[in-house]
């Protein structure tokens, strides 16, 4: 990974005009105080950010003013999505947005989201998508931790302003989460691997265990308590989730059903042989060119820390 002392340059030789450390932070405006978007504003309150947010629901309205965030329909600095995937594109409606506000969200996919807020918002929308939350939802299941060491994929397209992007890479690394630089397309490959189709074979599991019938039931343990802990989620949830991201979660469970081919002691030692690897992390340090902060996630690694004119981060090394 190539280091850099200074700033990525134009093509034209001059200097972007990126955001430094040292400029006062903008405010953040959270739509949506359930569980992720009201626990990302209790964080940024907790950290000493300015916070709005605005939801729907009354009751999640006044849990969140209990945790110190402004409640206001003015939105500003960067706004963040923090709704369902159905209600993506119309979360805005009715909200005064400052025209030059940075846009993100933080659904579980993003190819869809980009192609409904894209058009309208441009170099304005950063999409994002921290891996983290629990099979609740609500605003009774804020937790300001919530974030702190999850990794959160954050969208760098070819027409995505990077000084918006590390505005938004700001606001993750403020509450303790550690960014991936992806493009939407990786993200939801990925995602379909990692956590679409867990959620698919989770419910598979407790349906066929529920064939085998009340006895085996009755014998679970941590094993399926593991195996389906997930499939607690919503379950509109969970299927806007796999039907949005369709075809990238098929090819995944191709995958997954070409394994189950295998000899079971082959398949076993080769699941046993991911688990259970060994691997370091190399410090990195990233010059602030959309290139450079893509390979870092491509590796496997991520930024966590901002600097005037590069970040630092990790890339795994294995042993």
């Amino acid at each position: 990974m190539a280091d850099a002392e200074g700033a990525a340059t134009t093509a034209a030789g001059r200097a972007p005009s990126f955001p430094v450390p040292t400029m006062p932070a903008p405010p953040v405006s959270v739509v949506g105080l359930g569980q992720l978007g009201g626990s990302l504003a209790a964080a940024l309150v907790a950290a000493g950010r300015p916070v709005s947010g605005w939801d729907t629901d009354p009751a999640a309205r006044d849990a969140a003013a209990a945790r110190g965030v402004t409640i206001s329909q003015d939105l500003s600095g960067v706004v963040v999505l923090a709704v369902p995937l159905p209600a993506m594109t119309t979360a805005l409606d009715g909200l005064a947005v400052d025209p030059d506000a940075t846009v993100t969200d933080l659904g579980s996919v993003k190819g869809p989201v980009l192609a409904e807020l894209g058009p309208a918002l441009g170099g304005r929308f950063v999409g994002g998508h921290p891996m983290c939350g629990t099979e609740r939802s609500g605003h009774e299941t804020v937790d300001p931790s919530l974030f702190a060491g999850a990794r959160w994929a954050l969208c760098l397209e070819p027409g995505t302003e990077l000084p918006r992007w590390l505005r938004v890479a700001e606001v993750a690394l403020a509450v303790g989460a550690e960014v991936v630089p992806v493009t939407a397309a990786e993200h939801d490959d990925a995602v379909a691997a990692i956590s679409h189709v867990p959620h698919l074979l989770a419910a598979s599991l407790a349906a066929a265990a529920a064939e085998a019938g009340p006895l085996a039931l009755a014998l679970t343990a941590g094993s399926f308590r593991d195996g389906t802990r997930v499939i607690g989620s919503d379950p509109a949830f969970v299927t806007a989730m796999v039907e949005g991201n369709a075809a990238p979660t098929t090819a995944a469970l191709d995958r997954v059903l070409a394994q189950l081919q295998r000899p079971r002691a082959e398949l076993v030692a080769a699941g046993h042989a991911v688990v259970t690897r060994t691997e370091g992390r190399r410090p990195v340090r990233v010059p602030l060119e959309r290139a450079a902060l893509l390979s870092v996630g491509r590796s496997g690694g991520a930024v966590t820390r901002r600097l005037a004119a590069f970040v630092e981060g990790w890339v795994p090394e294995r042993a």
